[in-house]
């Protein structure tokens, strides 16, 4: 059995966060991370949001992509999300991993290594 140990690199990994308002553009967008090797895997997630935008207290349906990374690719990640993304000011929002599973970050390096 192995017993779970923190891992000293864990900090160099985390999570992007964005909405998007329909499941066709948020599988667009993950795509496009993975194609790109901007991230190691994105989760969608359907959700419900309440905010105020322009004044106006809104609560829409959206979907919820969480994007795992290297925090060296947070950057060029959240350049790319905004690219292509419909929304103007689209929540795009990152935090790093306070510990981990090695071989899990091991693959994350893996898989958003250059080629």
């Amino acid at each position: 059995m192995t017993i779970w140990r923190p891992v000293s690199n864990a900090s160099d990994y985390g999570v992007l966060l964005t909405t998007a308002p329909s499941r066709d553009e948020a599988a667009k967008i993950a795509r496009l991370l993975i194609e790109e090797k901007l991230a190691a895997c994105v989760q969608i997630l359907p959700i419900e949001s309440f905010y105020v935008w322009e004044g106006k207290t809104r609560n829409e349906a959206e979907v919820l992509l969480l994007a795992k990374t290297r925090t060296a690719l947070f950057e060029p990640a959240i350049a790319r999300i905004r690219q292509v993304h419909s929304y103007s000011v689209p929540e795009v929002v990152g935090t790093q991993f306070l510990a981990g599973s090695q071989p899990y970050l091991d693959w994350i390096s893996e898989a958003t290594a250059p080629a």
